[in-house]
């Protein structure tokens, strides 16, 4: 569905609500902005927003302004570092498609979607994700849609503005999958994400120990699984451990 976006009816207006991001853009019966997957391969390497911003400050600083590092960035972190009151990317996007340039592509923004968040919130975060997957589209940038659910009460907009058939994102890393309740929530949910978007490919970053993945596998999905920097460094810690074992045990 088409829309004519009105981005500066007087002069004197700002675009507070960033909707020259949205010109060309086409939207859902929900009014969420559809996002093209403009990706045309996997990640090789994930990196985190806020790395990827230090790494590009560090560059700066160094005089290399036509580096490229071979990751793609994801916001799988704290929304502190990304939506922050002086560094926000909703308020300042202008600086992440220059970060990103540098890149080799970027997985949509994991606005938080917590479920104890007012309904109108969680709603406007899927509206951001979406509309900054669409602009950083328009600019040239390769782009993987991240996705986020909460109970069904939530699947009639969470899901829009998404191609189908194609590679998502998800983040397991605050999903409190030990719980049974968040769990059956998730799992309920990835459930009918496959079912409505049929897709070829899963990114997961963090946890990917549930039988469902497994399933999915089976079925003729493709599953990439990079851990999170948490389950990196634990399984490094555990790695030396039992090499130091070893060592100890002379085996």
């Amino acid at each position: 569905m088409k829309k004519t976006i009105i981005t500066n009816p007087r002069i004197s207006c700002k675009d507070l609500w960033n909707a020259f991001m949205l010109e060309r853009a086409q939207y859902s019966p929900n009014d969420i902005p559809y996002c093209k997957t403009t990706a045309l391969y996997a990640p090789r390497h994930l990196i985190s927003y806020k790395n990827a911003k230090t790494l590009y400050l560090k560059e700066l600083r160094n005089g290399n302004k036509s580096f490229h590092c071979n990751s793609v960035i994801h916001f799988y972190i704290d929304d502190q570092f990304f939506d922050g009151a002086r560094n926000s990317i909703w308020t300042n996007p202008e600086e992440l498609l220059k970060i990103s340039a540098h890149f080799d592509g970027i997985i949509t923004p994991d606005f938080s979607t917590y479920l104890d968040f007012p309904e109108p919130l969680k709603i406007w975060n899927t509206f951001r994700m979406r509309t900054l997957g669409v602009w950083l589209g328009d600019n040239g940038q390769s782009v993987i849609n991240n996705v986020r659910w909460g109970p069904p009460d939530t699947w009639s907009y969470c899901f829009d503005g998404l191609p189908k058939e194609s590679i998502y994102a998800i983040g397991t890393v605050a999903s409190n999958l030990r719980n049974p309740f968040y769990r059956d929530i998730f799992v309920a949910g990835l459930q009918h994400m496959m079912d409505l978007l049929n897709p070829r490919s899963l990114i997961i970053y963090g946890s990917r120990n549930l039988s469902i993945f497994d399933d999915l596998e089976s079925n003729g999905i493709q599953i990439i699984h990079f851990p999170s920097d948490t389950n990196s460094y634990f399984e490094e810690v555990k790695s030396n451990e039992q090499s130091i074992q070893r060592t100890i045990l002379g085996n």
